[in-house]
């Protein structure tokens, strides 16, 4: 039986994640006062006592996300549950930041600092309101990437996140992502839904902040990942820095191929997927995805004393 640690992304966000583990764990405190130290404030006290709008905010959401699955991670690690049970890490989007960490290939106080970054040129990429992000449910990839194209009409529609067999984001300017809204229906999507997101992820009109974030990355070192690193634009693992580096970089632009990737780590033998951190998203996806495969989403003292059972 072989296993993969997948971390969450961005939407898993509540107030109150982490606090229980950091009350349980001092390794899991810790991480959370590394975290606070490193952004140079409390974001530990917007996660657990704030306002649900202001951590949502992406440069928040991004860095209190990993905290809390690191956290989850330190604590799994003191009941004797630590990375030489994985064969492999892997995470959604700014999940895939956690993993790395995770892995040790970096360093917890500049992962907090590199999503402080990316969030923040993700959010100023793109003005407020001239972006969108919908959610097309009920088809696959091909036909989804179909729908943004001739949705685009000369502006950006792309295919953003492959979450699973039937769940398929698309991303770009608003117009164009409203358009793929009533093109999806069309085509027999279930549902298509426009997605409470602050700005256009994953696709060409992220460019501004690629820039950004190969510049943050080129000043902090990478080393190599204690065990390979599933990443979203290849769904394939990886563990050479180099790679690392350009395809965090190539991630901003570049669809998160979720869906790819578990079919990856199930073919290479991975029976067993633990979601470490906020929520249970990743664990859907998952089991729409590898119907055969089990799933543990492990974020509270509780959820561990379950495993420890």
């Amino acid at each position: 039986m072989s296993r993969a640690f997948v971390f969450p992304g961005q939407g898993a966000q509540t107030i109150g994640m982490g606090r229980a583990l950091a009350e349980a764990y001092p390794a899991a405190k810790a991480v959370f006062d590394e975290v606070d130290a490193a952004l140079g404030e409390k974001l530990s006290q917007l996660i657990w006592e704030g306002d649900i709008a202001e951590l949502t905010l992406t440069k928040n959401a991004q860095p209190a996300l990993m905290a809390t699955s690191i956290a989850a991670l330190r604590a799994l690690e003191a009941e004797g549950f630590g990375l030489d049970q994985a064969s492999f890490v892997a995470g959604h989007s700014l999940g895939e930041y956690s993993a790395l960490c995770a892995a040790g290939s970096l360093t917890l106080s500049d992962t907090a600092r590199l999503l402080r970054i990316r969030g923040q040129a993700m959010q100023e990429a793109v003005a407020v309101g001239v972006g969108a992000m919908a959610a097309l449910l009920g088809l696959d990839f091909e036909a989804a990437t179909a729908v943004a194209a001739e949705a685009a009409q000369g502006e950006v529609c792309q295919a953003a996140n492959d979450n699973d067999p039937a769940q398929v984001v698309v991303s770009g300017h608003k117009a164009a992502v409203e358009r793929a809204l009533d093109i999806a229906k069309a085509k027999g999507a279930k549902r298509a839904i426009l997605l409470p997101v602050s700005a256009p992820f994953h696709c060409a009109l992220m460019q501004p902040a690629a820039h950004v974030m190969a510049e943050a990355l080129a000043a902090v070192p990478i080393l190599k990942p204690r065990l390979p690193v599933v990443v979203n634009v290849r769904a394939e693992a990886v563990i050479e820095p180099d790679r690392i580096l350009d395809l965090l970089i190539a991630q901003v632009t570049g669809s998160v191929r979720w869906r790819e990737s578990v079919l990856w780590m199930e073919k290479a033998g991975v029976t067993e997927f633990w979601e470490i951190g906020a929520g249970k998203a990743l664990s859907g996806m998952i089991k729409r995805t590898a119907a055969a495969a089990t799933t543990r989403a492990i974020g509270s003292p509780d959820d561990i004393a379950a495993l420890k059972a």
